[in-house]
């Protein structure tokens, strides 16, 4: 989003003109639903800031009096651990000096809510640069975006902490051409973590499968930065992430670039994102330094990243979620209360919906849904008989061909559903033959559409509903 977009566009926005002491509210450069970004210039040092403000919009409302009430009060215990999250990033983060980390000038409570003052940066994040210039982007580009963007992610590590959420969005390209790494999103996943109407807050093809473990920090380290950098880098080289880890746990369909051989990058760099991209933990490098060894890069920053060529201006510093309008709980949304842990892990209660792109590769025996595709053939015409002689022509009768029927709806959803021994599954009614593997989930595919998935076994029947409208992989758990 430009710096310049329509600030009317964010809803619960302060108005422009307001003021914190000596910082006055210029713009509304971001807004979504965990958090708002503002322009503000300060007027005791002449310079513009960003201010962000802790506002959950599935949570709370912005009142007349410009404070932030809760939608409901059984919201409490969720906002309320969102907002201490919100005030330890900030925290954490003014503690770091380092060029290429997002740098936080002071942070403070007004409003009912909280507020973070940082640096302002020109320029653009790395996952619109992307969209907009992917000509710009090459080995020689990444070579140079990478060692500064390591020395932060090191950074963090050295003091005893993770990112946890590194991906294109959380990158900036300033105008200079030096990346910066943005929030860390601690607020965000707080509130996925607790409210039972949210979905589990990771970015799919991003967070490694050990972020999906409900005793997740215990098995979090550097290599946990380190999967999400490879699955920036893997975007950045293919235009797509990498297949979401929680489905790769399941089958793993990942096509090692190694392999790929993308045209015009280096058999190192290739081997390096790979091994990033291990799925077990212990497979990946283990620290930065490691992963920068396996691509040979410096240890210090080398020349710098080429500016951005993008026209209009600058970005917003920090980007945030979309708004979620409408906060009631659909019932996609309900199958999704419970994080997806490891397999040999119970897979709890996880329906994880992915975009376009993210379909796995190939069908399946076990998919008796599949739509068919078989081509309509066109009548043939019979070829003329001669007549020995000649006679009057018979009246013609023009055959009225039928419309030929539409095509039916290809599959375009991959659904992955866990079942018990012995227990029986009809879609919409219909009964589906689904034999579970070996870990214990069944396959099929489904076109666009409403289903409603009833099974029944020796522990009793339970229903479940989808609804399909984009390509796509789910994963469904019918026993949480």
């Amino acid at each position: 989003m430009s710096e310049h977009d329509n600030h009317l566009n964010v809803p619960n926005a302060l108005p422009l003109g307001y003021r914190f002491n000596e910082f006055e509210i210029k713009e509304v450069i971001g807004g979504g639903g965990f958090g708002i970004v503002y322009r503000a210039w300060d007027h005791q040092l002449e310079r513009d800031i960003a201010i962000k403000e802790f506002m959950p919009a599935s949570l709370a409302v912005r009142s007349e009096g410009l404070n932030l009430v809760l939608r409901s009060e059984r919201f409490s215990k969720t906002f309320h651990a969102g907002l201490n999250s919100f005030i330890q990033e900030a925290r954490l983060l003014a503690r770091f000096n380092h060029p290429n980390l997002l740098h936080v000038l002071r942070f403070w409570v007004q409003n009912d809510t909280a507020y973070m003052g940082t640096a302002f940066y020109s320029g653009t994040t790395l996952s619109t640069l992307r969209a907009r210039n992917p000509q710009q982007i090459d080995e020689a580009w990444i070579r140079r975006l990478l060692p500064p963007l390591l020395g932060a992610i090191k950074t963090i590590h050295e003091a005893g902490y993770l990112h946890r959420d590194i991906s294109l969005d959380n990158i900036q390209i300033q105008s200079n051409g030096e990346p910066v790494l943005l929030d860390f999103g601690s607020a965000r996943k707080t509130i996925g973590n607790l409210s039972d109407e949210s979905e589990t807050m990771l970015r799919p093809g991003f967070a490694p499968i050990e972020q999906y473990s409900d005793n997740d920090e215990s098995e979090q380290g550097a290599w946990t930065d380190i999967y999400a950098l490879g699955a920036v880098l893997h975007t950045l080289i293919t235009g797509a992430p990498p297949p979401v880890s929680v489905v790769r746990s399941i089958e793993d369909n990942y096509q090692p670039l190694a392999q790929r051989r993308p045209v015009g990058y280096s058999p190192a760099l290739l081997k390096a994102v790979d091994s990033a991209l291990a799925l077990k933990a212990e497979d990946r490098p283990q620290s930065i330094d490691a992963f920068a060894e396996l691509m040979a890069l410096p240890e210090r920053e080398a020349e710098p990243v080429l500016a951005a060529k993008i026209s209009g201006p600058g970005t917003m510093l920090v980007p945030v979620e979309a708004v979620e309008e409408d906060v009631a709980v659909s019932p996609v949304k309900r199958l999704m209360q419970h994080r997806f842990a490891l397999p040999g892990l119970v897979a709890a209660g996880v329906l994880v919906g992915l975009g376009v792109g993210l379909m796995m590769a190939g069908g399946s025996e076990d998919a008796p849904v599949q739509a068919n595709n078989t081509p309509v053939a066109a009548p043939v015409s019979p070829a003329p008989v001669p007549a020995e002689k000649p006679v009057a022509p018979a009246p013609v009768q023009t055959a009225q061909r039928e419309p030929e029927p539409a095509p039916p709806a290809a599959p375009v959803a991959q659904v992955y559903i866990r079942l018990q021994p012995g227990e029986q599954v009809q879609v919409n009614g219909k009964p589906q033959a689904l034999v579970p593997a070996a870990n214990g989930f069944a396959a099929l595919q489904l076109a666009p559409g409403h289903y409603t998935f009833a099974i029944s076994g020796h522990n009793g029947a339970r229903a479940q509903t989808l609804t399909i409208g984009a390509e796509g992989v789910w994963l469904l758990d019918p026993h949480s």
